[in-house]
């Protein structure tokens, strides 16, 4: 009798197909299963990053006698310490403060979107996505200026020990310290504004569906979920981007 009973609780808790396993429906679930493989891919970054970082010597002296040489690893908010249309003020790491203030409100009205839809608010949808394409596009914008003066350097530059000097950064020389330095900042920020850029795509696409009806018509706003959750793990991301690469 307990045989049976436990072969009919068995077969009562086993999935057999259909759209909503684990009563999550299947797109949804791909969407987790992707950044589930995500997260490792920007773990695998972050921990080479930390490998590589202490690999390196740090400066012993007092900050504000700090110079940049490629003998040890630059201190973050010495090299991130310029903001736009403030030529020759140090602000330490306020200008990307700024861009991740903008990245975590763009969170905000992207739970206030997804709500909205759990509501079949249309209007609210579109209001809230569109506050969520603009904080997408003013980080990305944000982004590309930190690139920019990245790459071009400040004015004093670094003499190398063979008399060469360099101003700003690439792939193979660094004003700022060790050539990894520029790498990692490169490919870590490259590969995570990828991502939002993607994001920014997609909320594009939602945004565009749900003003002309579709989601409507479908009876749901599932997709606004979906896109919802790859925001948020972008968001999320950044978060230890921020702390591993300007924080430590």
């Amino acid at each position: 009798m307990a045989s049976a009973n436990n072969s009919t609780t068995a077969e009562h808790l086993m999935w057999k197909g259909g759209i909503q396993p684990m009563k999550v429906g299947y797109g949804k679930l791909m969407m987790w299963i992707f950044l589930l493989s995500d997260t490792f891919t920007f773990s695998a970054l972050l921990v080479s990053y930390g490998l590589v970082r202490f690999s390196f010597p740090t400066f012993e002296g007092l900050r504000k006698n700090f110079e940049f040489s490629n003998a040890w690893w630059p201190i973050p908010e010495r090299v991130f310490e310029a903001v736009p249309f403030l030529h020759g003020i140090s602000a330490p790491l306020v200008f990307v403060g700024i861009m991740t203030f903008i990245l975590i409100m763009s969170s905000v009205t992207m739970v206030l979107a997804v709500e909205a839809g759990h509501r079949r608010d249309k209007a609210d949808v579109e209001k809230y996505m569109l506050w969520t394409i603009l904080g997408g596009i003013a980080f990305l914008s944000s982004q590309a200026w930190e690139w920019g003066h990245f790459i071009h350097g400040t004015e004093e530059g670094l003499t190398l020990a063979n008399g060469t000097k360099v101003f700003g950064a690439n792939l193979v020389q660094n004003q700022y310290g060790p050539p990894a330095f520029a790498d990692f900042f490169f490919f870590i920020t490259g590969f995570h504004g990828t991502h939002v850029l993607s994001g920014v795509v997609l909320n594009v696409l939602v945004f565009y569906n749900a003003s002309n009806g579709i989601y409507e018509k479908r009876g749901h706003y599932e997709m606004v979920e979906k896109v919802g959750l790859y925001w948020h793990f972008v968001d999320l991301v950044w978060v230890f981007v921020f702390t591993f690469f300007y924080l430590v």
